[in-house]
C-alpha cells in the first residue's frame, strides 16, 4: 500500500513551538516511515533564499519540499501560505497513493480531509498540538494522531559535544 503525508510545514512547526518545544524533522520524517508506512512525504514550505540549509537538510532527511514563493507583508513580515498549493498537490497525486496523512490542525484543509475520507484515501490527520486545532476535525475522531503526544520521541535535542 502507498501511503502519502502533505505536510503544513508552517502549521506544524508553529504549533509544536506553541506546545513548547521544537521538532525534530529528521525524526518525524522517521516516524512517519516507521509507524505509518509513508513512503513520499511532501513538506510545503515558503521559499526565501537565505534558508536553503534548511531545505538542503529537509530534503536529505527524505522529505519531497515544495514551494511557495514568499512576499513581505506590511509589518516586514514574511508570508508564504502553501495551503493551496498542498490540495492542489495532494489531489493531483490521488491516483498515485492508496492512503494519504494531512499533517496541519488549520480548518483551511477540511475540504481536503473531507474529500480523501468520502475517496476513501484518507489515513489519517496528523494534528500538531492536541491543545490547538480546528474545531472542524472533531468529526474525524477515528482518524486522526497528535504530534505533541509523540515530544518524547520527536523533540530536536542539541547535540552535546
Amino acid at each position: 500500500m502507498k501511503i502519502y503525508a502533505f505536510i503544513d510545514s508552517q502549521n506544524l512547526n508553529l504549533a509544536v513551538r506553541l506546545a513548547g518545544w521544537i521538532l525534530d524533522f529528521k525524526k518525524f520524517r522517521i516516524h512517519l516511515k516507521d509507524k505509518y508506512n509513508v513512503c513520499k512525504a511532501y513538506i510545503f514550505i515558503g521559499y526565501t533564499s537565505k534558508n536553503k540549509g534548511l531545505y538542503k537538510f529537509l530534503r536529505k532527511a527524505g522529505y519531497t519540499v515544495v514551494f511557495k514563493p514568499t512576499l513581505r507583508g506590511e509589518n516586514g513580515a514574511i508570508k508564504g501560505n502553501c495551503d493551496a498549493e498542498l490540495v492542489l498537490h495532494c489531489v493531483s497525486e490521488c491516483v498515485n497513493f492508496d492512503k494519504a496523512i494531512i499533517v496541519s490542525g488549520d480548518g483551511d484543509f477540511y475540504c481536503l480531509v473531507k474529500y480523501l475520507k468520502e475517496k476513501g484515501k484518507l489515513l489519517s490527520i496528523g494534528i500538531p498540538n492536541r491543545d490547538k486545532y480546528s474545531a472542524l476535525f472533531r468529526e474525524f475522531s477515528n482518524n486522526r494522531f497528535y504530534i505533541t503526544d509523540q515530544r518524547k520521541f520527536l523533540e530536536y535535542k542539541k547535540e552535546r559535544h
